[in-house]
């Protein structure tokens, strides 16, 4: 065998070798960076922290992916299990759960207790396990929270669909003793079928959530369903729901934002519903026990060439307050 023909049969054996070479080199550099002392995954832990709570004002998902890169990574950052409702900087608001189709709701038996989420920002999807809707109800969605209503006992519950926490809030069939005059003003009314009832009720609902910095949360559901045009409230520390004194009429469109509702009327005017305003003035601090819930007020009009307008929340965004190094 020639010289020449031996180089010719060994040449695609040594560029093989050294493209492997090359292969274990980067790879061996690229791990000598990251597990170096010097390397990402050993970064100073108050910048981490800082660099998470930019991460988490943008979006949560990417969040639980920064606090899985490393241990040091998690130990370092705020765990979301047990403040994913209380915190709101751990709210998951830019996703949405998704209808699945005909007669296929949350809890149904061919979705083997999984529920599938749309994130409105990014596209992406993610299928997640939430075996508690055997026997709940999903009544609406804020801030990515869902607000459930649970079956046997009509607790009504704030569930962050990532984490799997919970918060509890009175019992819907507390308000049956309020609601009872409005259906037969002569004559106590008492339901044959309280669920069926309640189910009714709350096929058309909105609801809005806000958040006190000592974890106190208010809630106000607003109902659309035939007779009933009322609002009504709780907090997580009251024991009974709270109907308002006054009604919203007939109403179209309606939107939570910051934990206050917004609605237009016929007339095309634009009312908010602000559980903390008081006499013109918002309360500070945690919110109190509210005995009666302020009226709407009238915030604008549209004109009159305009038909059925529609309110849609717009390019906002929640602002974190910046954290503390």
């Amino acid at each position: 065998m020639s010289p020449a023909s031996r180089g010719k049969r060994t040449d695609p054996e040594r560029r093989d070798w050294i493209e492997s070479s090359k292969k274990r080199r980067s790879s061996d550099a690229a791990a000598a960076v990251f597990e170096g002392p010097d390397s990402w995954a050993c970064m100073n832990e108050d910048l981490l922290r800082v660099v998470a709570w930019r991460v988490l004002a943008g979006e949560f998902a990417d969040y639980i992916r920064l606090r899985a890169v490393s241990r040091h990574w998690r130990s370092s950052t705020v765990c979301p299990r047990g403040r994913g409702v209380v915190d709101p900087r751990f709210h998951p608001r830019h996703w949405r759960m998704l209808p699945e189709g005909y007669r296929l709701y949350p809890g149904h038996t061919k979705l083997s207790g999984r529920a599938r989420f749309f994130n409105l920002r990014t596209g992406s999807f993610a299928s997640v396990c939430l075996p508690l809707f055997e026997d709940h109800l999903a009544l609406d969605s804020v801030d990515g929270l869902l607000v459930v209503h649970r079956v046997h006992d009509t607790a009504v519950r704030l569930l962050h669909p990532f984490t799997g926490d919970i918060v509890e809030l009175p019992l819907l069939s507390t308000l049956l003793p309020q609601l009872a005059p409005l259906v037969n003003p002569d004559e106590l009314y008492v339901p044959e079928d309280t669920h069926d009832y309640l189910v009714e009720l709350t096929r058309e609902i909105v609801a809005a959530v806000s958040f006190s910095p000592n974890g106190a949360i208010t809630a106000m559901l607003a109902f659309h369903c035939g007779y009933v045009s009322r609002v009504a409230f709780a907090t997580s520390e009251d024991q009974q729901w709270t109907l308002s004194s006054w009604e919203t009429g007939s109403i179209g469109s309606t939107i939570p934002f910051q934990g206050k509702l917004y609605f237009c009327d016929e007339q095309n005017q634009v009312f908010v519903v602000d559980p903390h305003l008081q006499e013109g003035e918002k309360e500070l601090g945690s919110p109190p026990a509210l005995s009666s819930l302020p009226p709407p007020k009238l915030i604008a009009t549209f004109p009159s060439g305009i038909q059925d307008p529609y309110l849609v929340e717009c390019d906002s965004e929640y602002r974190q307050p910046e954290p503390s190094v």
